[in-house]
């Protein structure tokens, strides 16, 4: 027995209702579901097999169970059918359209995904984070993307463009993938799913993170609008591919801009006066 479920919210972007059967294991963070309680009295299971780890279901791995109030206590019969409506990324469709582009402001940027070494690489460059954080180094006085440190981790975006970002992931499908990918600041139209090989300019989903998929011919795309100024992080998701270099920054915007747009507050100058008064031999300068 299958539910349709309405899908209403995905990663605090709210959604057009979409009926469904089940969801397969897909990247859908922060997902918000209405099931129909409409069938008998009986107990259902609730299964998701997971991308890593023991898969199936024996024993109850990755099971739990749906109990009407007043069903009997114990297991759901055996399924005997299987979903044949399954919900894609492709089907979900945001209440907003996005803007009509023509192409006249439009940034392409093609991101590479790669691995050497144990690490992963974004465009041939490791993701070293550094030791003074981004948005200090510009408040502190760099002047441009090449100024940041790490070096060759940094792509620079003017404002009020429409950047279309392509991920080549084709070197770590099989790297523990699918690489859920993650951008800070912004929400993101995703114009081509992974597993699919057509373009939605229309209704895309609207996400802030993707999958990467699982194939070596997926070219998952995304747009954006830049009309945040800051520097902002995108990473796979996954904490350990983090850690061994997979992430870049995108610099939105001139970075006096960027300043005026991120104040310093009074109170920022207030928080170490012990620090503020040492002198330059103190400070080792």
């Amino acid at each position: 027995m299958y539910y349709e479920m309405s899908v209403l919210r995905v990663q605090h972007e709210t959604k057009l209702e979409l009926m469904k059967e089940i969801s397969r294991p897909a990247l859908f963070f922060d997902r918000k579901l209405i099931l129909d309680a409409n069938q008998p009295i009986n107990n259902y299971w609730v299964r998701a097999n997971p991308n890593v780890g023991p898969r199936d279901f024996e024993g109850g791995i990755n099971s739990a169970i749906l109990r009407y109030r007043g069903a009997r206590i114990a297991e759901p019969e055996p399924e005997i059918s299987i979903p044949v409506n399954q919900l894609q990324e492709t089907s979900l469709a945001p209440l907003t359209l996005p803007p009509v582009e023509d192409g006249t402001d439009r940034v392409d940027i093609p991101l590479v995904f790669g691995f050497s070494g144990g690490s992963f690489t974004i465009n041939g460059h490791k993701f070293v984070p550094p030791t003074v954080p981004v948005l200090l180094q510009i408040l502190s006085g760099a002047k441009n993307a090449s100024d940041l440190l790490p070096r060759g981790s940094f792509i620079p975006l003017e404002l009020n463009k429409t950047v279309q970002i392509t991920f080549d992931a084709s070197a770590v499908a099989a790297i523990g993938g699918p690489h859920p990918i993650h951008l800070h600041g912004h929400n993101f139209d995703v114009i081509r799913s992974a597993g699919s090989n057509t373009s939605n300019y229309f209704n895309p989903p609207r996400r802030d993170v993707v999958s990467t998929g699982v194939a070596a011919t997926d070219k998952v795309t995304i747009r954006f609008r830049t009309d945040n100024p800051g520097p902002w992080l995108l990473h796979c998701h996954i904490d350990l591919h983090l850690v061994n270099g997979f992430a870049i920054v995108f610099a939105e915007d001139k970075f006096p801009n960027i300043i005026s747009s991120n104040p310093v507050p009074d109170a920022w100058n207030q928080l170490c006066p012990i620090y503020n008064n040492l002198t330059t031999a103190q400070l080792g300068q």
